[in-house]
């Protein structure tokens, strides 16, 4: 556990360390606030809470998740680090947690700063706090399970432009699987079974009923199992690329 924190903790001193995290960090904080005032119209709709903001924050991450994974290892293996990263005293496995666990926090980051968005609906009006409080939390564990798949693409791959745009593609199916055209387009060519796994495997069905403070145990296992298989794929991708 030590050397995951460390890993973990010198990740995460790299992110901050060039200026292209805090550009991140201000174009995500502006997208929020259009997200939530503008495209969601809070004020005509007379309802101060989060909700606009949370319907968009899925299709927000399909960009911004990707543009932070695709360093994670397609950087490492270009200027040849991989290879020293893995001689030292720890395990792949470590390595592997350690930078995903870096990235996790750095969007801890990204959504704390949007916390003026939450004093604003609480000055407004008297807002579901507990379930601004979950859906947050849901947003976190989103943002994991996507850092994980991204994670297991930029092993495959030394240029960051198509670890981008592979994490970029691979994060749309995995949230619009859920959506009404897409689960109607499968209805139309599949019987009902097959309609209901393809729902179970998006992170949107999911995260929708964790936004409406409903927290199910299947959206648990889901994450968990999600972030498991991809950081373990990860692992055998990068043991695999050692091999060559």
């Amino acid at each position: 556990m030590g050397n995951v924190l460390t890993i973990a903790g010198r990740e995460l001193r790299g992110y901050f360390g060039t200026p292209i995290a805090y550009v991140f960090l201000v174009i995500f904080i502006l997208m929020s606030g259009v997200m939530t005032f503008s495209l969601g119209n809070f004020f005509a709709r007379g309802s101060a809470d989060l909700s606009a903001f949370f319907v968009h924050v899925p299709w927000l991450m399909v960009v911004f998740i990707p543009a932070i994974s695709m360093r994670l290892w397609a950087e490492e293996r270009k200027s040849g680090t991989v290879e020293l990263l893995m001689t030292l005293p720890i395990s792949a496995g470590e390595a592997v947690i350690g930078k995903w666990l870096a990235s996790v926090g750095f969007m801890a980051v990204a959504l704390a700063a949007t916390f003026p968005l939450w004093i604003t609906v609480n000055f407004l009006g008297n807002p579901d706090n507990s379930v601004i409080g979950v859906s947050y939390l849901a947003s976190l564990a989103m943002a994991a399970m996507l850092l994980a798949v991204g994670s297991c693409i930029s092993a495959f791959t030394k240029n960051q432009v198509i670890a981008f745009v592979l994490a970029v593609a691979a994060s749309f199916i995995i949230v619009t699987s859920g959506t009404p055209i897409v689960l109607d387009g499968v209805n139309a060519i599949a019987p009902q079974v097959v309609v209901d796994m393809v729902a179970a495997l998006s992170a949107l069905t999911h995260f929708t009923g964790a936004t409406q403070g409903f927290v199910a145990l299947s959206s648990i296992v889901y994450v968990v199992t999600m972030v498991v298989f991809w950081l373990f794929a990860t692992v055998v991708v990068l043991s695999s690329k050692k091999a060559d």
